[in-house]
């Protein structure tokens, strides 16, 4: 009895720690917020079709919501605008946020749909100020606003700016309009995404496309591809933007799932156009990526990869660091540490290793899955002794002359440099002396991992 006791114990506690890392592996999916922005003016009175616009608006949205309410992760607020002052006179400040986000959001809604009479007039770029309020901090949020209004901004504001704006900040993601009773899609287009409701029916049909974009099962998988076209790659940042503003949104590392294939992401959604940026080396951008709902979609990227080794010949290592670019530019895509192995997309490039005197390699060939191996001399070692501080410089022979590699600290008289095999001269003065006549020059050869004195009494 005892034994299984323990046993017991050691399974359930086993259970715990393996469903402690799940849950600390996969992040909570986010809190979908939606802040419906609804127009109370007294154009609302109006006859449309079999009711008022604001009769058949209530009852619309009234079923809506009946069926958002078992949907999780979702709560839903209500601005209005219009409701609270008569018109004329024009009160442009007639917006408020009549129910907040909270846990029963939507039977408030629901509640104060039922007593709001249209009066007032159209603050609709007031409103969108104001909202930029109605969402509290959330760090795994997306923010939603469904703009329903039967008319044009009244107050002379400008609510394309406002809404791009308030996208940029990243208070919400670009808004849904939906037009009641006529097309106001050249007034809207600027704002969010525009859905013609000039019927009743149409007005439904927005409504649920709308809520299916949202909250429909969407997902999406990212194909990076090697040569072959085969989606082989991973194991790399990927971060999607906000095309129409340049905002960046989400940034993941590219996964495999168990099965071996690009894992699935939920977190892309219709309403935007995204722009992709690849983090690999050099990067790699996809533009222009549109969102199916309801579909499993693929985002594919070209980034056949290999990987770049640089290391010294001989048994010494040495610390130096490798500048890498793209073969025959300036742009420095990589400081690359030696003895470390780096992934870069398949093509030649130029490394220059920052040794004394530099080393340049051009024309280097990455290969698709395999390791490039760039080997450089080992470095030899100067030890020079001065006989006082003074201005001291180490030149090198080559084809075309003699060329300045590095020039000792005027401070001190004893210096050990590691060097690249060659020829090379010291030229010397000391600090004391104020005659050119005084100069010494000494030639010296470096060896690759040998050590040479250079004395100069």
């Amino acid at each position: 009895m005892k034994h299984f006791v323990i046993r017991w114990m050691f399974v359930l506690g086993m259970c715990v720690f393996f469903s402690a890392q799940v849950q600390g592996q996969y992040a909570s999916p986010p809190l979908t917020r939606i802040l419906i922005l609804y127009d109370a003016s007294h154009s609302m009175l109006a006859r449309w079709q079999s009711d008022t616009r604001m009769n058949i608006a209530r009852h619309v949205v009234t079923n809506l919501l009946d069926s958002l309410e078992t949907v999780d992760n979702l709560e839903v607020a209500l601005r209005v605008f219009g409701h609270q002052k008569r018109y004329p006179p024009q009160d442009c400040d007639d917006t408020r946020l009549e129910v907040p986000f909270g846990p029963d959001g939507i039977a408030r809604i629901r509640q104060k749909l039922r007593t709001i009479q249209p009066r007032g007039s159209t603050p609709i770029t007031n409103s969108l100020e104001n909202a930029a309020g109605d969402f509290p901090p959330c760090a795994n949020c997306r923010n939603i606003i469904i703009l329903i209004t039967d008319g044009l901004e009244e107050c002379g504001g400008d609510p394309c700016a406002t809404s791009r704006e308030l996208q940029l900040k990243g208070i919400f993601l670009k808004p849904y309009v939906i037009g009641i009773g006529r097309d106001f899609r050249d007034a809207f287009d600027c704002v969010g995404h525009y859905f013609d409701a000039t019927t009743e029916s149409g007005f439904r049909a927005s409504m649920n496309v709308i809520i299916s974009q949202v909250l429909g099962k969407t997902s999406s998988q990212i194909n990076l591809l090697d040569l072959e076209g085969r989606p082989t790659e991973t194991n790399v940042a990927v971060s999607f933007f906000d095309q129409e503003t340049g905002r960046p949104l989400e940034s993941i590392i590219h996964t495999m799932n168990f099965r071996g294939l690009p894992d699935t992401i939920f977190s892309l959604i219709p309403s935007v156009k995204y722009r992709m940026a690849v983090h690999t080396t050099p990067p790699v951008e996809v533009k222009d990526i549109s969102i199916q709902s309801g579909r499993h979609n693929i985002i594919a990227a070209d980034v056949p990869q290999g990987l770049l080794n640089i290391r010294t010949s001989g048994q010494v290592s040495m610390n130096y660091q490798a500048i890498v670019r793209k073969s025959g530019q300036t742009e420095t895509l990589k400081l690359q540490q030696m003895g470390m192995s780096e992934k870069y997309l398949v093509g030649l490039y130029d490394i220059e290793v920052l040794s004394l005197p530099r080393v340049y390699v051009q024309n280097v060939e990455i290969k698709q899955s395999h390791t490039t191996q760039v080997e450089i001399p080992q470095p030899g070692i100067a030890v020079i002794r001065l006989r006082a501080p003074g201005y001291a410089n180490i030149l090198q022979e080559n084809e075309t002359g003699l060329v300045h590699v590095y020039s000792l600290r005027e401070q001190v008289s004893n210096e050990t440099i590691y060097l690249q095999p060659g020829s090379y001269r010291l030229v010397y003065r000391s600090r004391v002396s104020t005659s050119t006549a005084y100069s010494t020059e000494m030639k010296f050869t470096i060896e690759p991992g040998q050590t040479v004195r250079v004395d100069i009494n």
